[in-house]
């Protein structure tokens, strides 16, 4: 970021004017900088999650109807296959794609938020710890879980949506009710009002979190361990990485996010899919629900449909690395 320079010391019958303007114009320029930095997070940032969307979403909707299969039936789906199966014999492929318009706003508002947050708890720290201080990759990690938390609160409204399209709910007579988004938000704000749109912000909260810390600290390890192979090669280490080790890092970041704290999105997923016209008395509650999950199935009800999302967000992440970093570098 350029500063003006100050002026040289002058003999005082010579100094005519101690002119602010410099130091003016270098705010202005700085404003300037930080509101165009802003722009392409948030612009990249969408873009780069739109894309991801559209690689994940048949997987994530197979991801949800295992998660939210009611406790007190049998299980309608053994597995993501049988899932998938019944999906598609069901409604075809436009099934697996149902509800995507709230997740493509939702991935959207969620990527170019933590992409946007996390360059401002980076500016933040660094101004902390001094320029000549590199920040530390324990720091990257604690960058990564303020701009999840922050997320969190944005996403959770837009998922709540998202997982009531995926999952349609069937009436006494065996019958599907499907509703569009708009439908799905009055009928939630009709029974439990604004508040219940943050319905299963507890899940949302742990798992955006503790998984964007995950998700840019796989990136950022990875990104450290190949810069470190080729300082050793004798290549500069400042260099952008080529576009397979974007990949690899992009996809290390998807699998390390949805891994270690997928119990709190199947929390969430159960909380968000329960029929809001039948919920009556005491709303459960994030602990509740957990607890109901364990009893009945154990630890692996809590990691059901794991695989297949460990799985799918390894291209949907090294797709949205990737984007990003390359339209970065192209609009430098």
């Amino acid at each position: 970021m350029a500063y003006a320079e100050r002026p040289t010391r002058v003999p005082d019958t010579e100094i005519h004017v101690a002119a602010p303007e410099p130091k003016q114009e270098s705010s202005k320029e700085a404003l300037a900088g930080q509101g165009m930095e802003a722009l392409k997070d948030i612009a990249f940032g969408s873009i780069a999650g739109i894309a991801g969307k559209y690689i994940e979403y048949p997987f994530d909707t197979i991801k949800v109807r295992l998660q939210s299969q009611p406790e007190h039936l049998p299980l309608k789906y053994t597995g993501p296959l049988d899932c998938f199966k019944k999906s598609w014999a069901q409604d075809g492929v436009m099934g697996l794609y149902r509800g995507i318009s709230a997740p493509l706003v939702g991935a959207a508002v969620e990527n170019a938020s933590l992409f946007f947050s996390y360059r401002l708890c980076q500016e933040a720290l660094q101004n902390v710890l001094g320029e000549s201080q590199t920040i530390p990759f324990s720091g990257l990690l604690l960058c990564g879980a303020v701009s999840g938390a922050f997320t969190s609160m944005l996403l959770t409204p837009i998922e709540l949506v998202k997982c009531k399209m995926q999952v349609p709910l069937e009436t006494g007579s065996g019958q599907v009710r499907r509703m569009g988004p708009l439908g799905v938000m009055a009928n939630v704000y009709r029974h439990q009002g604004i508040a219940g749109f943050w319905h299963g912000q507890m899940g949302t909260l742990i798992r955006e979190t503790g998984g964007s810390a995950a998700w840019f600290g796989g990136y950022e390890g990875m990104s450290l361990f190949f810069r470190g192979r080729r300082e050793k090669a004798g290549k500069s280490k400042d260099d952008p990485l080529p576009i397979h080790q974007q990949m690899a890092c992009g996809a290390m970041a998807g699998m390390s996010y949805n891994f270690l704290f997928y119990p709190a999105d199947t929390i969430k997923s159960r909380m968000q899919t329960e029929d809001v016209t039948r919920i009556t008395g005491v709303k459960r509650t994030f602990g509740s629900v957990g607890k109901l999950i364990y009893q009945q199935s154990g630890l692996k009800g809590l990691y059901r449909g794991c695989g297949i999302t460990v799985a799918r967000s390894a291209p949907s992440s090294a797709f949205i690395f990737t984007i990003y970093e390359t339209l970065k570098t192209q609009f430098a």
